[in-house]
């Protein structure tokens, strides 16, 4: 028997398909294979057509099927993952009404700033664990006062997986995590969050049916079935935001486990059973996959919008060589460490949550037009991630989540060993690294959702760590040192 999971990210989506007698992938693909476009039409804002993720999950699922060459009839399930904190509106005949206001869209940041004055910090922290800050709320507050004509078709708002398992299925519905990671859900009620819902004029009635995250939410239409080439009637049995989808797919479910992202933007997530928040909501905290009224378990946040980013733009605009991503990695090691004093701040991908959603900007210092050259700006780029990182992770620490280790995928910033190495030295964890992927823990929990699996354990008892990377103390005082110097750039920045 198979599983089939999907990652549905703002740069690509893709699929994987997972033997479940031995737990291994046997076939993966993505699609665009160049990122998939961002519209920003005003500074701040990002959007995406949603027919555009569903046109790459077709072609993803078809280059899988080919790969894999297996009877369709064996695929027992379907996961989702998909990039958090999207809007999507779809009208009584499930027709898009406008582009997707995805996770790094800042437009919002103003009404939920608003909305946390007029409604109060206490109450909006102690039943939303969250400012109603640039959340999927406060960005469908902005359609309600910016495209009345637009709010006035509504029949449903969606997060981005709730959208494709609804062209998978017909079915309308979302889960606890889901509207969590909205701003939707209040933890002290159990309930969706009628006082902010409220306040921004939004009708319950818009918000989908909850179902369990894993559980049968549909099963394959016949048409599109067809489309994809599965199976009719295939139940979709799991979804999950991007973020605890990852630390779901490392296996990082309970109290005091950590996980961590560094592809366009960078995460640490980090499992908690007490409800805990920061109180200037630099970090957030959602339910995780598996929290449930009887058991918290909740991921506490860091995302940091501008950093595999930067890496990208490097990438891009590099000119002496064709450059991707491990030629970028080899000019790095060419440098000494520390760049031989250049810095970069790497926020340049619009307002940052860890800096109270303020836009400073990506930015480099103490360049020397004698001394640097591009592998200083790849060099000092790794660097200045790693120190974004240092400082998100130091606010996470003020609210109880204070990792001695790391797990992560093999993948993106994570595959240059200056990154890796850089961050284990500074934050003082030992980082543990798997082979696998959010596409791969979507199919493991379409899995658990589906009765395949019995259990957790069962899921990930193939999972396999593949390398471990301890802290070098012998650097540990030059890094802090630099990271000190890159903190007071910051400061200046901020202030």
């Amino acid at each position: 028997m198979y599983l089939i999971g999907y990652d549905v990210g703002s740069s690509s989506v893709k699929a994987s398909l997972i033997n479940t007698d031995t737990g291994q992938c046997v076939a993966s693909a993505f699609n665009p294979k160049q990122e998939m476009k961002i519209a920003a039409d005003r500074s701040g804002w990002a959007e995406q057509d949603p027919e555009t993720w569903w046109t790459n999950l077709k072609l993803s699922t078809n280059e899988v099927l080919q790969m894999a060459e297996i009877d369709a009839a064996n695929i027992k399930a379907i996961g989702i993952s998909y990039q958090m904190h999207g809007l999507v509106m779809v009208d009584r005949d499930q027709k898009i009404l406008r582009p997707s206001i995805i996770w790094c869209d800042s437009r919002a940041v103003g009404i939920g700033e608003m909305a946390l004055g007029q409604l109060g910090k206490d109450r909006c922290l102690a039943h939303l664990l969250n400012s109603p800050g640039n959340f999927t709320a406060s960005k469908l507050r902005w359609v309600i006062e910016n495209e009345p004509e637009v709010f006035e078709k509504a029949h449903k708002i969606m997060l981005p997986g709730d959208y494709i398992a609804m062209k998978m299925t017909g079915e309308l519905n979302t889960t606890i995590s889901g509207l969590s990671e909205g701003i939707f859900w209040d933890f002290n009620e159990n309930s969706l969050a009628g006082f902010l819902l409220e306040h921004y004029g939004i009708s319950d009635a818009l918000i989908p049916e909850i179902v369990p995250t894993f559980s049968e939410q549909g099963r394959l239409l016949p048409s599109i079935a067809e489309e994809l080439g599965l199976l009719k009637g295939t139940p979709v049995s799991y979804r999950a935001g991007d973020q605890p989808n990852n630390a779901f797919s490392l296996n990082v479910l309970n109290p005091g486990e950590i996980a961590a992202t560094a592809g366009t933007s960078g995460v640490v997530y980090g499992v908690s059973d007490e409800v805990k928040y920061d109180p200037e909501s630099r970090v957030n905290t959602f339910a995780h996959v598996n929290h449930s009224p009887e058991i918290n378990r909740l991921g506490v946040l860091l995302c940091i919008n501008g950093t595999g980013i930067q890496y990208s733009w490097l990438k891009k605009y590099i000119s002496s060589r064709e450059a991707n991503y491990p030629a970028l990695n080899d000019m790095a090691d060419k440098i000494p460490q520390g760049a031989e004093g250049l810095m970069m701040l790497p926020f340049g991908n619009g307002a940052e949550r860890m800096l109270c959603n303020k836009e400073v900007g990506a930015s480099m210092h103490r360049l020397n037009f004698n001394i640097h050259n591009e592998g200083h700006l790849v060099r000092a780029a790794q660097e200045g991630i790693v120190y974004s990182f240092q400082y998100g992770m130091e606010i996470m620490k003020q609210i109880g989540i204070n990792p001695a280790v790391i797990r992560a995928g093999n993948a993106n910033m994570f595959l240059s060993q200056i990154f890796r190495e850089t961050l284990a030295t500074l934050t003082g964890a030992t980082i543990e690294l798997f082979d696998t992927d959010g596409s791969e823990g979507a199919a493991k929990g379409a899995g658990i959702g589906s009765g395949v699996y019995g259990s957790f354990e069962e899921a990930f008892e193939s999972l396999t760590r593949i390398s471990v990377i301890e802290p070098d103390q012998s650097k540990l005082d030059f890094f802090t040192d630099l990271y000190g110097q890159w903190h007071e750039i910051l400061q200046k920045e901020i202030q």
